[in-house]
């Protein structure tokens, strides 16, 4: 940032002076009407909705408390993180631990002056859902390097842009209508709107003066201050549960050059398509006029849901002001959506791609109506299911077994230390999917958008190993019939999930689970004696394998399928047919029988007739019948 605009000691911790950013969040209930349409309970923070924002510089250590206030398990991820040697502190429930009970006090420890992170981050809860219902904010790590932030002189303020989709239900009433029989489908519940707000120096912002009553401004309320000639910084994160937006601004070009904690050689475009969990930097040139205030546009995908609902305005949109007094400038129309190419994009600082795998881990994308009448989604046709004990306690626990995959139930991968794997995920699915992998950034060594199509701009050849510097995120896009090649080398021991962030999609089962270099984990890790305490203050299990069994083989107890259906013949359908054709071949002689002379005799007429009634008599009987039984049985 530009020396004329110095920012609060407060929201930026001064550069070379390492620190300890501690804070309290007492994760409670309270009622927030963000749309203006209907007032609800969510989940806030210290009795506040939405939480608040937190920014620290890259040599500190964040400290956060976090107080589970409310009735349910909780936990915290803060999103991009790696936790080198620190995996119990990723806040992934089932993978790393137990969740906080309520009551409990969890600490998550975030020394990212270890780790040679800073950037756009943001940080939710990974425990039933409880993101959809509020508990999101953004986290940002402003570079402490003696060289500062790579763009920092070429702006002079910055601002984040929080983008989300809203539901007026509760998680989970949502989800149990979602993940049921009569929604073989699987069609996701549709948002009731989109939101978007914004940060400044670590504070939200309050709305346009004499707009509403809310402390925070949100859509076309909110505004961010633009002074001519001056060039602003937008972090833009998307904390949404479903949703894709299209973010652009009338009357401004926008510059790329952070993605994910990323910085990026500069890339400009007029839209960013910003999927779920995904963040974008951008540099913005102000105008050199006053004369009309300018319209942000925060479009919903549409075409990610089953229906679009009447009431839902999916075009979103806030505000550029340049002075108060001046209009708001006509809108114009956008004529075609797009997706930004991830492999377009150049990261700042060189890193050669990777040497060739020495692993790889297909993954193919499904979701389909399972043998209990439930549409769920499956990679490899496997839907996950969470461990009883958390697979990283699993990990630390097994000793020498811990390489062995069988201990840590289905959908889990063992990754030998130091090994270079390629994750490559082909989704087979109508929808597309934004997956995250918790503990690391890969390299996006080939992205295809349709490998049926033989344009090549849309499925291009897989170029050859030894890429100068391919584009490095933790989450990625992959469209319907798309494929793309993440790589990345197994240097940081622990258990780290991956998962669609749709959090309908991970609840459908959409997750597998790394274990990445057990033995050396076993060395490395040391957990606070509170998070098997949490476990075992659940009734869960803290060691053993994924059912919490001491053994290889032994994994009673543990939740697995549903499973596909089995189409084509079966043995009972193959008995069930053969039946119905010996009985319509019986049924043919019979009536050849008769036609050429047979006969049944009055005897045998009234014989038959006598079995029907009596027959008849029985069934209608049958509960008197049982009734002498059992009264037969007390009397006795």
């Amino acid at each position: 940032m530009r020396p004329s605009l110095l920012l609060p000691l407060l929201a930026f911790p001064c550069a070379g002076y390492a620190a300890l950013q501690e804070i309290w969040w007492n994760i409670t209930y309270t009622t927030a009407n963000p749309d203006g349409l209907f007032p609800r309970r969510v989940i806030g923070v210290n009795n506040t909705w939405p939480p608040p924002p937190i920014e620290i510089s890259s040599n500190d250590t964040l400290r956060l408390h976090a107080i589970n206030g409310i009735d349910a398990p909780a936990s915290l991820h803060h999103h991009g993180m790696f936790f080198n040697k620190t995996s119990w502190a990723d806040g992934a429930v089932g993978t790393t631990q137990c969740g906080i009970p309520p009551g409990a006090e969890f600490t998550y420890e975030v020394p990212v002056q270890d780790w040679n992170q800073w950037g756009t981050y943001w940080i939710h809860a990974h425990s039933r859902g409880q993101y959809v219902d509020g508990l999101r904010a953004p986290f940002l790590v402003h570079n402490a390097a003696p060289t500062g932030e790579v763009y920092a002189s070429q702006y002079d303020d910055e601002y984040t842009v929080i983008l989300g989709d809203w539901y007026h239900d509760q998680h989970d009433d949502l989800l149990s209508q979602f993940l049921s029989r009569r929604n073989p489908g699987g069609a996701e519940p549709v948002p009731d709107s989109g939101l978007i707000y914004f940060t400044h120096n670590g504070t939200y912002l309050p709305p346009i003066p004499s707009t509403t009553d809310s402390t925070v401004g949100f859509n076309e309320n909110a505004t961010i201050a633009f002074v001519p000639g001056r060039t602003y910084r937008l972090r833009i994160v998307n904390t949404s549960a479903f949703s894709m937006f299209y973010f652009r601004i009338e009357g401004h070009d926008m510059r790329i050059i952070e993605v994910d904690g990323t910085d990026i050689q500069e890339f400009p475009t007029s839209l960013i398509a910003i999927t779920v969990a995904q963040r974008y930097s951008v540099l913005v040139t102000a105008r050199n006029d006053t004369s009309g205030n300018y319209v942000i546009h925060a479009d919903l995908d549409t075409n990610m849901f089953d229906k679009v609902p009447d009431a839902l305005q999916p075009n979103v949109t806030a505000s550029i002001t340049y002075d108060v007094a001046s209009p708001l400038q006509p809108t114009t129309d956008i004529q075609e959506y797009f997706d930004i190419n991830d492999t377009a994009l150049v990261p700042f600082a060189v890193e050669p791609e990777l040497p060739p795998p020495d692993r790889i881990v297909d993954l193919n994308v499904f979701f389909d109506t399972m043998d209990n009448g439930i549409n769920r989604a499956m990679f490899n046709n496997v839907t996950y299911n969470s461990p009883l004990t958390p697979s990283l306690l699993t990990e630390l626990s097994m000793g020498n077994d811990s390489t062995n995959v069988a201990v840590y139930g289905p959908q889990a991968f063992v990754l030998q230390s130091n090994e270079v794997v390629e994750l490559r995920v082909h989704n087979w699915d109508a929808g597309n999917h934004p997956f995250h992998l918790h503990g690391h950034k890969f390299q996006v060594v080939y992205k295809s958008m349709d490998v049926t199509s033989d344009d090549p701009s849309l499925n291009p050849p897989v170029g050859p190993e030894g890429q100068a510097n391919p584009m490095r995120r933790d989450t990625i896009e992959v469209p319907s019939l798309g494929t793309a090649y993440l790589r990345l080398r197994a240097d940081n021991p622990g258990a780290w999930l991956f998962h669609c962030h749709i959090e309908w999609h991970l609840e459908a089962g959409l997750a597998v689970t790394f274990l990445e270099a057990p033995l050396e984990a076993q060395q490395q890790i040391q957990v606070p004696s509170y998070v098997p305490a949490q476990c075992a203050a659940q009734n869960l299990p803290s060691s053993g394998n994924a059912a919490g069994h001491n053994s290889t083989t032994d994994l009673s107890g543990l939740t697995v399928g549903p499973f596909p259906q089995v189409l084509g013949w079966r043995p009972r359908g193959i008995g069930a047919m053969a039946g119905c054709v010996l009985t319509a071949v019986l049924g043919m002689v019979s009536v050849a029988w008769y036609a050429f002379g047979g006969q049944i005799s009055d005897e045998e007429m009234e014989a038959e007739a006598r079995e029907a009634v009596k027959a008849k008599a029985e069934k209608q009987g049958g509960v008197g019948g049982i009734m002498k039984k059992f009264g037969a049985r007390r009397a006795g």
